[in-house]
């Protein structure tokens, strides 16, 4: 199974006819409020791609905290872990240009109070993958890494949004994932999968992503040709759906083209969430992608 220890956020998303530049106001189109958070959407990926997923977070007391699990409860996520919090549930404000582009201010507020006391240990043994990202406190992401390790759990964390990893250690990961501007706080990222326990995967956009192991090997793969409507939440789709594959034991190639298939799907409807796609849609999509 997967358990995916991550923010839960409300996005507020904004058309507007180009990303704002610095001191620049943009008059933009209606706003849509819709379901978020780097943690959530992983664990819809996920389950939507067909994994049986427990989510664990915190959020608010307020009309923002049902709006944010409302998709997750609806697709079968386990919920009864997310605590309730006196600071309102996280929000993040995002514009979107006519490219599918976008800018993201994040107001982290509940996400910041949850913790890895949250997670008991018999969520972290050798059936279970730990999906995390960087929304919520660095020390309790490390906490869990060292926890899941001790116990034979798997580990994927997300670089997103990029910056250390400390307390953690790299040896008790087993995938890192990182967009190209993320694996670039790295360093040299053939030295940086020689640390992890079975590698570092960077995601490519419109080029694909590559796996580069630990054994020094890699693996490409391929994206689909489309014309983005909204990028948000892509990567979360990536990492949810390569997570899946993981915890189903399929090859790395495959796991691989299944989540850059699924991160393409995404980015052809508005939202994160909203634009996750299904099981049978990946499968699909899988088949059109090159070889």
């Amino acid at each position: 199974m997967i358990v995916v220890f991550g923010s839960i956020n409300v996005d507020v998303l904004v058309p507007v006819p180009h990303l704002p530049a610095a001191s620049e106001t943009v008059l933009g189109g209606d706003y849509v409020v819709a379901p978020g958070g780097k943690g959530g959407n992983q664990a819809l990926a996920a389950a939507k791609a067909g994994a049986a997923v427990t989510l664990i977070g915190a959020v608010g007391q307020d009309a923002f905290a049902e709006t944010a699990l409302s998709l997750l409860r609806r697709n079968g996520v386990y919920l009864s872990l997310v605590a309730a919090m006196v600071q309102p549930t996280g929000c993040a404000i995002i514009t979107v240009d006519p490219a599918g582009e976008n800018q993201i201010a994040v107001a982290s507020c509940a996400n910041l109070r949850a913790r890895a006391t949250q997670v008991p240990d018999s969520l972290l043994d050798l059936k279970t993958v730990l999906v995390l990202q960087r929304e919520v406190p660095d020390a309790e992401n490390a906490a869990l890494i060292t926890r899941a390790r001790q116990r034979g759990g798997r580990v994927v964390l997300s670089l997103a949004p990029a910056g250390p990893i400390a307390p953690a250690k790299f040896e008790d990961i087993d995938f890192l994932i990182a967009n190209e501007g993320e694996a670039a706080t790295l360093g040299d990222p053939a030295e940086m999968a020689r640390q992890l326990r079975r590698g570092l995967v960077i995601t490519r956009g419109a080029e694909g992503a590559v796996a580069m192991l630990r054994d020094g090997s890699t693996v490409a793969v391929p994206a689909l040709a489309i014309e983005p409507v909204d990028t948000t939440g892509a990567g979360d789709a990536f990492a949810g759906v390569f997570a899946a594959g993981f915890d189903r034991g399929l090859p790395l190639d495959l796991t691989l083209r299944r989540a850059s298939a699924a991160a393409s799907l995404s980015c052809l409807a508005v939202g994160a969430q909203a634009a996750m796609p299904g099981r049978a849609e990946i499968d699909a999509a899988v088949s059109r992608l090159p070889a």
